[in-house]
């Protein structure tokens, strides 16, 4: 396809995917635009190859380099740095704080700078992660940790949007899956693998044991930092601007408007599952150490399995969410295996029975974030409300990751009893707060249907009309 056929079909699908085109075509039916369905597949797979290979390095990238401490735990960092206590959950518990702070002030700044923002942010936490390895004291890792949260904070919610303007809002959920439900997952064997290798190599240098571990991983995400900004794409359309007295007022009211209750559902399961999910995910290295007489490579190495069968749920999940179009029940089953996962854990104390619950939590907490995110940003119109929304379920959502660090405590060893029954408790309610919304989507739906919303078109300019967004009578939410 020449340079220029690329451009104008990248423009129309990217109207196509727009609320006013997509959503609203009984009112706006002389603004569609009809493309080449041939054309638009050719478009779409190249936009695939090109968008979610990076996508999923960059949080690949993201992921490991946040849970790296995780691994270095059992390699001897709370001896070295003098931690005692609950020193290592304060060190997560910052990194969490910080990174909610940041995340809507990044977004926000993304939409501004463009696409390089998310190129400045890997490379900024990869220098933190080379950091990392050469602090003295438990205030240096504090103090890592904290610009840590600074710079990772918003790249989740950033890739989100940057997607969700590339594509359909049909095509979205797969493409979640993919680049976040197979990342995550995939970035946690990757650092399993690469720590258990490291500790098994020589010193470098001066740096050893842990010290290795933040080293190799930050090197490798700040040369991946700089690659990406030669090669992440801009956004395909930049939004109209505003003057400097209209951006604020109007900012502020948008970021109201997208505290509506399907973006509250999602980030209450996202929440949740960030609980669960990360909990597990930060300490999983700690939990198999109890499973057995194990060393801390071969620990680091039972940390894999999980993972990589959590990563090809997470892709099969999203797809057939695809296939039938629904968020609601691959999100329900997903969750309902984490039930029986930690149904496991809490019910028995034999270690192969608990091995195999983890792999139940990891496989269906995988694709739950990625499909709570793309069914919010589904919801979510018009183009800033969509990234407002992706920013506020990702960031507040973190909050989960926050009540996570405080899960597995040393004082709940060996069985973790405490952390595996709040897990419990919060994946039974995932399955809860889904079918709520569900039944909301629905009747919503139907009301529309019958024209119990057309009140709201009343009096409309033109421009108003758009600007409903979310809230136009023909605006059909994805259930």
């Amino acid at each position: 396809m020449a340079a220029a056929d690329t451009e104008k079909d990248l423009h129309q699908h990217e109207l196509t995917n727009s609320v006013e085109a997509d959503d609203l075509k009984k009112s706006h039916s002389s603004n569609e635009v009809v493309i080449d369905p041939q054309a638009e597949r050719r478009l779409v797979r190249k936009l695939d190859w090109a968008l979610l290979p990076l996508f999923t390095l960059i949080y690949c990238t993201n992921f490991v380099d946040r849970t790296a401490i995780g691994n270095a735990k059992i390699a001897g960092i709370e001896k070295d740095l003098g931690m005692v206590g609950f020193d290592y959950n304060r060190a997560l518990t910052v990194f969490y704080v910080f990174y909610i702070v940041s995340d809507i002030p990044s977004n926000l700044a993304l939409k501004h700078f463009g696409s390089m923002w998310l190129a400045a942010m890997v490379t900024c936490f990869g220098i933190i992660s080379i950091a990392t390895a050469f602090v003295q004291s438990y205030s240096g890792l504090i103090a890592t940790r904290v610009f840590l949260g600074m710079a990772e904070g918003g790249t989740l919610s950033g890739l989100t949007y940057i997607v969700s303007r590339y594509y359909r809002r049909t095509e979205l959920v797969l493409r979640m899956g993919i680049f976040f439900g197979v990342s995550a997952p995939l970035a946690g064997a990757f650092g399993g693998l690469l720590a258990s290798g490291l500790l098994n190599i020589g010193d470098i240098g001066t740096v050893k044991s842990w010290r290795k571990i933040f080293l190799v991983e930050g090197i490798i995400t700040t040369g991946f930092g700089l690659l990406c900004f030669l090669i992440i794409p801009t956004d395909p359309q930049r939004t109209r601007m505003l003057n400097a007295e209209e951006r604020a007022p109007c900012t502020r009211s948008l970021v109201w408007r997208s505290f509506n209750i399907n973006t509250t559902f999602c980030l209450l399961c996202y929440l949740m599952a960030n609980i669960s999910f990360q909990g597990l995910s930060l300490f999983m290295p700690t939990v198999i150490a109890t499973l057995g007489n194990f060393t801390v490579v071969e620990s680091q190495l039972r940390t894999v399995p999980p993972y990589l069968v959590g990563a090809v749920w997470a892709v099969i999940t999203c797809y057939v969410s695809l296939r039938i179009k629904q968020r609601a029940g691959p999100i329900f089953v997903s969750a309902a295996l984490m039930v029986v996962g930690y149904a496991i854990a809490v019910g028995t104390k034999n270690p192969h029975a608990r091995y195999a619950a983890c792999f139940f939590s990891i496989m269906g907490g995988s694709p739950i974030a990625p499909l709570e995110l793309a069914w919010g940003t589904d919801n979510a119109a018009p183009d800033t409300i969509r990234a407002m929304t992706s920013a506020i379920i990702t960031g507040f959502g973190a909050l989960g990751a926050v009540i996570a660090v405080w899960t597995y405590l040393p004082t709940d060893a060996p069985n973790y009893h405490k952390g595996n029954s709040l897990n419990l408790g919060t994946t039974s309610a995932i399955c809860l707060v889904t079918l709520i919304a569900a039944i909301y989507i629905r009747l919503e739906n139907a009301k529309r249907n019958r024209g119990e919303r057309d009140y709201r078109l009343e009096g409309k300019t033109e421009k108003e009309l758009e600007e409903l967004g979310y809230l136009h009578p023909h605006f059909h939410y994805q259930l």
